[in-house]
């Protein structure tokens, strides 16, 4: 018996006897991996300013991912490999009216990467919203300036604002944020609806923008953005924006893969898990660093 290697095949050759054989083989088996990648929420801008934008949303999970796209194909992984995790932080808040609202942070799960919410214009020459995973809304200066772009298939626009003391919404990962209106203080735009740890979660809403003088207020799910479990929404805009208690929000990265295997959470990331059905799911809340599946 003769083993030679041709191209990526090898070729045994028997030339006497009679016996049994046995293949085996090295190739690591690989795993089908759904994920969601939601990245930071952008920062709102200074006084009458325009909302952030949520964070980009990227899901294979489900029918819809952020933007109005189709869900992306669940990731085939190997076992015994090292595969990075980053938790974008969200954006800054403006603390003055020549300054936009910062951008959110990044997320990112090996290949997966979801682009940081818009920051919010402000209420002067920086009026205009930043494009970002979803659009920041745009802040007061006359002539009401633009919201900024959505990144494709992670979220929406943010809205334009009125010329009259009215802030745009930011945009959200299921719809695009309000334009402002005059003495109302508009909602955010959609966050999106995604069951990937087993129970329906509202991820990536718009921050609402402020305006001058409001007589009405929004009542949307957005106004309670800080509320633990609603990743990567936008910091919504207020009058005192230095004492603004709605900061933009971090992003959150989350997995789900068979029970038959266990991830190893490298340091620098924090992450639990649970189980749910015939799945783990693992989330992770800050940080960066790698994971294995074994």
């Amino acid at each position: 018996m003769s083993t030679t290697t041709v191209g990526s095949d090898k070729v045994t050759t028997f030339t006497s006897g009679s016996g049994n054989i046995t293949f085996e083989t090295t190739e690591q088996p690989t795993i089908a991996v759904d994920y969601l990648v939601v990245a930071g929420g952008g920062g709102t801008g200074y006084d009458v300013g325009g909302g952030g934008g949520a964070g980009g949303l990227r899901t294979s999970y489900g029918t819809t991912s952020g933007g109005g796209g189709s869900s992306e194909a669940a990731l085939s992984l190997l076992t015994a490999t090292d595969y990075s995790v980053t938790v974008g932080a969200g954006g800054g808040n403006s603390g003055s009216s020549n300054v936009k609202g910062s951008n959110g942070n990044n997320s990112i799960f090996s290949t997966i990467t979801s682009i940081g919410g818009g920051g919010g214009g402000s209420y002067s020459a920086a009026g205009s919203g930043l494009s970002g995973g979803s659009g920041g809304g745009g802040g007061v200066v006359t002539g009401g300036p633009n919201g900024g772009a959505g990144e494709p298939n992670q979220g929406y626009a943010g809205g334009a604002a009125a010329a009259n003391y009215g802030a745009a919404g930011g945009g959200g990962a299921g719809g695009l944020g309000p334009n402002g209106i005059t003495s109302v203080q508009v909602d955010g735009g959609a966050p999106l609806s995604v069951n990937i740890t087993g129970a329906s979660v509202n991820y990536a809403g718009g921050g609402y923008g402020n305006c001058d003088g409001c007589a009405v207020y929004p009542t949307g799910n957005n106004k309670s953005n800080v509320t633990i479990g609603t990743y990567g929404f936008g910091a919504n805009g207020v009058g005192a924006p230095n004492a603004n208690p709605y900061p933009a929000n971090y992003g959150v990265v989350i997995i789900r893969y068979p029970n038959a295997y266990t991830v190893t959470i490298g340091s620098g990331l924090t992450g639990s898990t649970a189980a749910d059905g015939l799945d783990k799911v693992t989330t992770f809340t800050a940080g960066t660093g790698n994971i294995q599946f074994n």
